[in-house]
């Protein structure tokens, strides 16, 4: 079966190229590594929600049973469209199966790191990573949260703390984190301290240079650049977000992979196809997603 047809306008990704691609994508976003992907249909999805939680009654032998007052709400988790738009010389379509299919693979490349840095950047700041500008539109993203501590002192533990504590004293959960490559290393960097001050022994050791922190203070991290929106967007000034990653996003893909193959026209402003002896491959994706953005604390720079 030949991988370009001739007149199909769209190839689905071959699935051993696709999976791999949903994978490597997975463990490249913060996002995907802290919070679990579920099963999404295309298209708003609601959940519902409780305003209170029931309460259990332990009800005496004969006694009268009541009802637990409690109400229901729901969140709906919006579509969000996605595309990396890849040219090449025509030349490809005359090439044999195996060659187009590593054309594919490139493209699975390429698009992996696209899409999982697509997914950080719009579910954290609502950025379009390849302007680098904020969606106004989009109203649901975890930056929006009011938990909010501007780092104030040189200790970045100290202020991790002081975010945990604005969560957990709300009485909502902390099982996850993403931090920033400087906030990594600011703690990586910090000194153990004894009655004189700091010495020369550093505070915690298994953080090595802090390039790869999976774990802090028992917190499960994913460390990425993301988190500052950076080299996408200028940087956002933060550099933590914790929070309730397993409950506090709902996110999935609502879309397959396929590839379109675009011959005609300019598909990206990059000139006409034609005049310039090539296609354009486009891989395209749909994300959906909702944040209770309550259940979120970030750590920032301090504003000068």
């Amino acid at each position: 079966m030949a991988v370009f047809g001739t007149a199909d306008a769209k190839v689905l990704m071959p699935r051993n190229i696709a999976d791999g691609m949903i994978k490597e994508s997975k463990s490249l976003s913060t996002v995907a590594r802290l919070s679990g992907r579920e099963p999404m249909r295309f298209g708003e999805v609601d959940y519902i929600t409780f305003n209170d939680f029931p309460k259990m009654e332990y009800v005496e032998e004969g006694g009268n049973k009541s009802s637990s007052s409690t109400g229901f709400g729901a969140v709906t988790a919006k579509p969000h469209k996605g595309q990396v738009t890849l040219r090449f010389s025509n030349e490809v379509e005359w090439a044999d199966e195996d060659y187009q299919l590593n054309v594919l693979r490139e493209v699975a490349d390429a698009g992996q790191v696209a899409l999982s840095r697509g997914l950080d950047l719009g579910l954290f700041h609502r950025i379009n990573p390849l302007s680098g500008s904020v969606i106004t539109g989009w109203d649901n993203y975890v930056t929006a949260t009011t938990k909010r501590v501007e780092q104030a002192t040189a200790d970045a533990d100290d202020d991790f703390r002081a975010a945990v504590g604005l969560l957990v004293g709300a009485s909502k959960q902390v099982n996850g984190a993403a931090i920033d490559p400087k906030f990594a290393w600011a703690l990586a960097n910090l000194k153990r301290r004894d009655g004189s001050g700091d010495t020369s022994d550093l505070r915690y050791p298994q953080l090595g240079f802090g390039t790869n922190v999976t774990d802090f203070m028992g917190v499960p991290t994913a460390q990425g650049d993301t988190v500052s929106g950076v080299p996408e967007a200028p940087d956002t000034g933060v550099r933590a977000i914790v929070g309730d990653f397993r409950n506090g996003i709902r996110w999935g893909v609502q879309r397959e992979l396929p590839v379109e193959i675009i011959r005609y026209g300019d598909p990206d402003g990059q000139g006409d196809l034609k005049r310039k002896n090539q296609i354009a491959l486009r891989l395209e994706i749909v994300y959906g997603w909702y944040v209770f953005t309550d259940r979120f604390a970030v750590v920032e720079d301090k504003v000068a």
